[in-house]
């Protein structure tokens, strides 16, 4: 599904109005969306509105006014005079037959919900003042907390904090999500996320054109590989994963299984020779072949049948790592770069680049965490807050001229094109040793069945999380590989597909 920045959210509204549907109409079914969730959320008990000054607020007067229709004891805090209101919101609050609490926090008493209607998603600045102390209020409360679109103090685009923001068990938003409602923090403060259709086609989409989707099925289902009845394992390409030295070959093991399981023909682990024996012992259906120097590296890649790479996960770091590297993007191979094979690179990235670039039709995937991402991309940090992960990860994959994974709860991931998805089907216990060399495996295995490399790496992401969610709480990196399986069925029932 589409994911909408604010101003993209404003255009499809405005779009909406432009077409004939009148802007009163838009707050009246939004506010019908709050009055339904909230009823479903606690189905008796008193409830409190708190409005703020603009549309969100309006869409709060039109909650109330349905819920106090249905017999539901209903009061409103406005954050302003009624008389301050204008255009749909004043309308929305004529329908509010009752009076106004004042804005205090002391107004807020002991409801069995409060439905925040402050500032939705367009909050720009920082809250302080009566506004930081009523959402202080809120969250100090206790009672179930539904947010009108957005938790009031979250930015909807970047997904950042304003200062403080509300902690809401439900948010009701309208049409489609918006970033914040995937990435953290924002997705932390928004409990359960439902979409509420308003009444806005989905064609104003094709004005739009957003670049952004929520990592799911939806999003690249059409892309997903499926064997045909008469395929056979060298169609489903080999994948060839280097190995660490002697202390160090787990991870390169784990990414190969990874490969095998994401349903890739062949897979061959490239050792080297002092790890030889303890490879081939620990392995059965993934192969071993001896490979001490970039040189020899070279030479196995002169079998064209060995379509994609894995080079990082117990590389070793260093010169000989980032030859390694080399080798595999002049031999135009698909390519996937974790861990050591990042920080190889990380004195001169710029190398990298060039050599990706130079390379453009090979589809090459980085799937950095947050403590490697600086080392290649040193400016787009998380240490300047004023980027979202969002942007940073798009500006990475256009100067890198490769997709970018940055991973984490929020994995994010984006293509030179400017295309990007946001999973959020990773759960806690997914973070756990090893668990990103699996990951860098299934984007290899899909890879080397020719799905392109956004899409590889995005429907990587989501088998990855869904496959932690399969294992459960206590799961280590070894299940992951044990409940692919699973996972596969799953895509082929939503597709449609028999097996």
């Amino acid at each position: 599904m589409e994911v909408l920045t604010t101003a993209e959210m404003q255009r499809a509204d405005q779009l909406t109005i432009a077409a004939g549907t009148p802007g009163f109409k838009l707050m009246l079914s939004a506010g019908q969306a709050v009055a339904e969730a909230a009823h479903a959320l606690v189905e008796e008990g008193p409830i409190l509105i708190v409005a703020g000054p603009g549309n969100n607020g309006g869409d709060g007067f039109v909650a109330a006014a349905e819920l106090a229709a249905q017999g539901r004891e209903v009061s409103v805090i406005l954050m302003c005079e009624r008389d301050q209101l204008q255009g749909d919101a004043a309308s929305a609050a004529r329908g509010w037959k009752h009076p106004v609490l004042p804005f205090n926090p002391q107004a807020i008493g002991r409801p069995a919900l409060i439905i925040d209607a402050l500032f939705g998603a367009g909050l720009s600045r920082p809250v302080d003042g009566e506004a930081r102390a009523m959402i202080e209020a809120i969250n100090a409360n206790g009672a179930v907390v539904l947010a009108v679109d957005l938790p009031s103090g979250i930015n909807g685009t970047s997904a950042a904090v304003m200062g403080a923001a509300v902690n809401a068990t439900e948010t009701v938003t309208f049409f489609r999500k918006k970033p914040a409602h995937l990435l953290l923090p924002g997705r932390k403060h928004c409990g359960r996320v439902r979409v509420a259709d308003i009444g806005i086609e989905p064609q104003v989409l094709d004005e739009i054109a957003p670049q952004t989707f929520e990592n799911d099925p939806d999003a690249w289902g059409s892309a997903f590989p499926v064997p045909g009845m008469d395929g056979h394992k060298y169609a489903r390409g080999h994948v060839l994963a280097v190995s660490g030295d002697a202390a160090a070959t787990g991870a390169a093991r784990l990414a190969a299984r990874g490969a095998l399981r994401a349903g890739a023909g062949l897979v061959t682990l490239a050792s080297p020779r002092d790890a030889l024996a303890i490879n081939a012992a620990a392995l059965t259906a993934v192969m071993v072949r001896p490979v001490d120097t970039a040189i020899e590296f070279g030479e196995l890649l002169g079998d064209k049948r060995y379509n994609t790479c894995i080079i990082g996960p117990g590389a070793g770091i260093g010169e000989r790592t980032c030859d390694l590297v080399h080798t595999a993007l002049t031999a135009q191979r698909h390519l996937v770069l974790d861990a050591d094979a990042l920080t190889s690179f990380a004195a001169k990235p710029e190398r990298l680049f060039e050599q990706i670039k130079s390379s453009q039709h090979n589809a090459v995937v980085l799937t950095p965490h947050e403590g490697e991402f600086p080392r290649l991309f040193s400016d787009l940090s998380n240490k300047f807050p004023g980027r979202s992960k969002l942007e940073r990860v798009r500006a990475a994959a256009e100067r890198s001229g490769a997709v970018v994974l940055l991973k984490g709860p929020d994995t994010t991931i984006a293509a030179p094109d400017g295309r990007a998805t946001i999973a959020a089907n990773a759960p806690p216990w997914l973070a756990t040793a090893g668990a990103g060399d699996v990951l860098s495996g299934i984007i290899a295995g899909l890879l080397a069945q020719g799905v392109p490399a956004f899409e590889a790496a995005s429907i990587g992401v989501w088998m990855h999380g869904e496959a932690a969610r399969e294992a459960g709480p206590g799961l280590i990196a070894e299940d992951l590989t044990e409940t692919l399986p699973a996972v596969h069925r799953r895509i082929y029932d939503a597709l449609g597909v028999e097996y």
